[in-house]
């Protein structure tokens, strides 16, 4: 160090002797690492100087080649192309770049910088790229009097004080991702090939399949986060909202996509004009050129969050040394630049407009700037210390840090997260597109901004806006309004869908754990789309869900308890504008599809599971995003047509008085748009309709009816569907009996139905419906001859109702074991759901998913043995064969009885049937 500041003496006295002025040296480090290693290490920094005159540029000054003028009286000299300055402030020497490490340190210092710089060409990491380095030889630092420390990757490496080697480098391979998540810079997975352990940092699983080029990325929501609106609505509204299914719902997997690419799973082309950058995202253009000294930016940006990184470039990938950025911090606009000298911080006095279009001017020259948001005023400031130039050598990264490091310079780390429409620098407008066609070299994460699109399209009534691709934008419209614009309020009566459409409910959550029932009446317009889709996860990757849709014009029914999915399709495809129903029924791992009169087709779930669990919003006619939708099924279209009614467990669903929220939904044309009942309520029936009247009307209803055919007027009298010419019920349930009481019975012997029956366990799920307080639903017990008395311990397993209540009973032959549902009675006539188990001793029963009750038999037997066969609805001479527990059977219907979850008894074939008729609805 004393040799240098004696050659530093002799230089300057030699310039104040030839009149050239006084010469100040600026020391500064090359490695601005704080290293905390002692103080015997500090020798060995390689320092480089830069010099200032006092005075002008000029005939008198000494610079050789080029001379720059600085603030205060004071000028620096540079070199052109090819030369390198000498640390005499002034001289220019041609550059060498076979010099070798003999040479004099002065020299060498300056020759080690140029070479460095020209050969740290511009790297930009793509999502997954791999890197292979080879170490090559350290440098070393001739000038220090300790030789034992090298520098390897901006580390110490010690040498061997024994052998006086140098030890191995290992060959490091990179993996680097760019998934930069909020508060992180980087994500890297280092492995060495040495015999250590390789360093990990892992990210949280995440499921989706993004394909070779994009990555899969777990964003965490926020509960008040009301940025979009859509992601909300998947994953929120949940029957059984339990602190699992919360925890779930903070967070959304997504793919991170590169520049180009887009969709779900990064398998769309894109071609990005303006882009939208969601925070995690960047774009990068070549370093800027000829601005070491003068830039001038001009930005038209769209912010959505108060804080992020609109530019940085720089000298260096760790931000050491030179750089400039444009960052929003806190809503406000902060310019900072570091000439070499320290940090000048320029800061709006104004916040941004968030979520609105904002205009910023940026102007430095040399170490002075200013910068204009809006119309505001203009904000002056300068850097620090004497140095005026600023070296960019790494990429220009637009939206994001792209791949810088050292963030910790920054107040702020993550990315800008809105949009960008115009970025112009040094009068060089830049275009978004990847090159040749533009001047984008790389990006990641980043989607095209709709927001200019739509602020062309004033939405009215609540109505959002929704880019439909190229230039054009259309607006999906609340349920009520139609049009263009969303300007027509709309009655609506039967609900038609566009194919843009939908309308959204609470999910089934827990309310069909082992059966579910639905039908819907349909008019498609098209071959494809969804009807009806509930999903569990809101990534849609696992987990249970339920789908009906249009294939090809098949109607196809999808279903996953959570160990594999199960399809059913039609066997014909569906006649394009005529009304059908589609009938769906699901009990344990069995579902059956049935659609018009073709034959019921059934299939089995893989897997062992049985239960059905939809906490997620059920959609009809699409969703408002196809993220929403498992992969499992064939297609996401949204369906084209009408939806007449859909009945969900027996119980007729308010179409449109239930949804909780619906997007472009209008009038389907029918009738009922006319109000043809007046005030009473019009029921639609395919092509026609019924009028449902209020129990305060007479008789028939004062209401028009249809006129298509006049023999076949109908009207609703309460529940039932009557011919007002003569009174007769015109509509049946097929397939479904119903019970008189007496003698009134269906009877089934064969092993399939018996073996579930005669057993350790036995599932039985019954539908039913009776007006009577009393009466036998299931039976099946030992025969005994009417001369003698029952045993008491005879096995026997009996369903019933006593006083209204249900009640099931059995006995294994050690013991009566009896219970009782009493939380609510079924002789309402209403249709109920009843589900008994018996596991051994143990048995349960659970009435329309409601609270279950159990008990125990006494004793040690555990399995039932009958001989009797199974009775439905009641018995023959059901004193006797019951041993005078019931004395009659039910008044109603049975339409459906499934044993072990998944053997459905065919009612409308037994072996047996007395006194039995058609069901009426």
């Amino acid at each position: 160090m004393a040799v240098k500041l004696l050659y530093l003496i002799i230089i300057i006295t030699c310039c104040n002797l030839l009149g050239i002025g006084n010469l100040v040296y600026s020391q500064n480090p090359v490695d601005n690492n704080n290293d905390n290693d002692n103080d015997d290490d500090d020798d060995n920094d390689r320092t480089a100087f830069e010099a200032a005159f006092q005075g002008k540029c000029g005939h008198n000054s000494p610079c050789e080649q080029l001379c720059y003028e600085l603030h205060d009286g004071m000028y620096e000299c540079d070199c052109k192309d090819g030369f390198v300055l000498h640390k005499n402030g002034y001289s220019c020497g041609v550059l060498n770049t076979t010099l070798n490490s003999s040479m004099n340190d002065s020299h060498n210092d300056v020759i080690d910088k140029v070479i460095e710089e020209r050969d740290n060409k511009e790297v930009l990491y793509m999502p997954e790229a791999s890197f292979t380095i080879h170490a090559s030889s350290p440098a070393v630092d001739n000038n220090s009097n300790n030789n034992n420390n090298y520098y390897y990757n901006r580390k110490k490496i010690k040498k061997n004080k024994e052998t006086n080697e140098i030890p191995d480098l290992p060959i490091n391979k990179l993996h680097i991702n760019s998934n930069i998540k909020m508060n992180v810079e980087k994500n890297i997975s280092i492995t060495t090939s040495s015999p250590s352990s390789p360093t990990t940092i892992t990210e949280p699983p995440c499921n989706l399949n993004c394909g070779p080029i994009g990555n899969c990325y777990i964003e965490q929501l926020h509960e008040n986060d009301d940025d979009d609106q859509d992601d909300q609505e998947n994953i929120t509204n949940s029957i059984d909202n339990t602190s699992e299914q919360k925890r779930r719902s903070l967070f959304k997997h997504r793919c991170q996509c590169p520049l180009g690419k887009s969709g779900t799973y990064c398998q769309n082309d894109v071609k990005i004009k303006s882009p939208r950058f969601t925070g995690f995202g960047w774009l990068a253009f070549s370093p800027l050129k000829a601005a070491y000294k003068h830039v001038q930016l001009n930005i038209d940006f769209r912010p959505e969050a108060w804080d992020g990184i609109i530019l940085l470039t720089g000298e260096r990938d760790d931000l050491q040394g030179d750089f400039m950025a444009v960052i929003l911090h806190h809503g406000f606009i902060e310019f900072r630049f570091d000439c070499g000298s320290g940090v000048g911080i320029v800061r709006s006095t104004e916040t941004v407009k968030l979520n609105e279009w904002n205009s910023l001017n940026v102007f430095r020259h040399r170490w002075d700037a200013w910068i204009q948001l809006n119309s505001d005023k203009r904000v002056q400031g300068r850097s620090k210390g004497l140095f005026s130039r600023i070296t960019f050598q790494e990429p220009l990264f637009v939206g994001g840090p792209g791949n810088t490091s050292g963030l910790e310079r920054l107040p702020v780390k993550i990315g800008f997260k809105g949009c960008i429409r115009h970025f112009e620098a040094n009068e060089h407008h830049y275009r978004f597109f990847l090159t040749p066609q533009g001047d984008t070299v790389a990006g990641f994460d980043v989607d095209e901004c709709t927001a200019d699109r739509c602020s062309k399209v004033p939405c009215s009534h609540g109505g959002k806006c929704l880019t439909t691709g190229g230039d054009t934008a259309v607006c999906l419209c609340p349920l009520g309004y139609t049009g263009d614009l969303c300007e027509t309020r709309v009655d609506l009566q039967v609900p038609s869908f566009n194919g843009s459409s939908y309308l959204r409910y609470p999910g089934l959550g827990d309310t069909s754990l082992s059966w579910l029932e639905f039908s819907v009446t349909i008019k498609p317009l098209a071959l494809d789309g969804v009807l009806l889709y509930n999903g569990h996860h809101s990534d849609n990757s696992t987990g249970d869900f339920i789908a009906l849709y249009l294939l090809s014009g098949h109607v196809t029914f999808t279903f996953d308890l959570g160990s594999g999915p199960a399809t059913l399709r039609s066997k014909y495809p569906v006649k394009l504008g005529e009304w059908l129903e589609v009938r769906v029924s699901r009990t344990g791992r069995l579902a059956s599809l049935e659609v018009e009169n073709e034959p019921a087709q059934e299939i089995l779930a893989p897997g062992a599971f049985t239960q059905l669990s939809l906490p997620l919003n059920l959609y009809l006619g699409g969703a408002p995003s196809i993220d929403i939708f498992t992969k499992k099924i064939k297609t996401t279209a949204s369906f084209v047509g009408c939806i007449q009614t859909i009945v969900l467990n027996h119980r007729e669903i308010g179409i449109l008085a239930e949804a909780l929220g619906g997007v472009n939904v209008g009038n389907c044309g029918h009738a009922c748009e006319a109000r043809p009942c007046g005030d009473a309520e019009c029921r639609p029936f395919r092509e026609r309709f019924t009028c449902r009247c209020n129990p305060t009307f007479p008789h028939p209803c004062p209401a028009k009816s249809t006129d298509d055919d006049n023999n076949n007027n109908h009207y609703y009298f309460d529940e039932y569907l009557l011919n007002p010419s003569t009174s007769e019920i015109t509509k049946y349930e097929k397939s479904v009996p119903s019970f008189v009481g007496i003698d009134s019975y269906l009877h089934y012997s064969d092993a399939d139905t018996m073996k579930r029956i005669i057993s350790y366990r036995v599932d039985i799920n019954m539908r039913f419906r009776t007006s009577s307080s009393h009466g036998l639903l299931l039976w099946s017990g030992r025969q005994s001859d009417k001369q003698q008395s029952k045993d008491e311990n005879d096995d026997y397993l009996s369903v019933g109702l006593n006083n209204g209540y249900l009640t099931l009973a059995y006995n294994l032959g050690s013991g009566e074991a009896i219970l009782e549902y009493n939380f609510t009675k079924l002789n309402d006539d209403l249709w109920h759901r009843v589900r008994a188990v018996r596991n051994e001793q143990w048995a349960s029963l659970v009435v329309d998913s409601g609270t279950g009750v159990s008990a125990s038999s006494p004793g040690q037997l555990r399995e039932l043995n009958t001989d009797t066969g199974l009775y439905i609805g009641g018995a023959p001479d059901i004193v006797q064969t019951t041993d005078g527990k019931y004395k009659r059977g039910i008044v109603g219907c049975i339409s459906d009885l499934v044993l072990d979850s998944d053997f459905s008894v065919v009612l409308s074939s037994p072996e047996q049937a007395t006194n039995t008729h058609s069901c009426i609805p």
